[in-house]
């Protein structure tokens, strides 16, 4: 499963390559391709410490996504017991007595 990314700058959702790397340079988990060159054209260099708060976030949504198989083939079940009887929930034996 890839990461999907939201562009900081114009909004837009994007799906980089899964090396996130691009033919002209590594992707930016911070801007789109189009905001990307953007930046880059103007000089403004992303901040490590965002594009790394950014993968964390992409990687802590897909695994949240992710639905989990159960480990065996036997689903959790638990064992049932029979349901309590009307005599059973009227109280200790002890306490009932006979009308002589």
């Amino acid at each position: 499963m890839r990461l999907v990314f939201e562009c900081v700058e114009c909004g837009s959702h994007y799906l980089p390559p899964e090396g996130m790397d691009y033919p002209d340079g590594p992707a930016s988990p911070l801007w789109c391709t189009r905001c990307q060159a953007a930046k880059r054209a103007a000089g403004v260099r992303e901040d490590p410490l965002m594009a790394r708060i950014a993968l964390a976030a992409a990687r802590a949504a897909r695994a949240g996504a992710a639905p989990e198989e159960p480990a065996g083939g036997r689903p959790d079940v638990r064992p049932s017991r029979p349901p309590l009887s009307r005599r059973a929930r009227s109280g200790p034996g002890g306490v009932r007595g006979k009308l002589a």
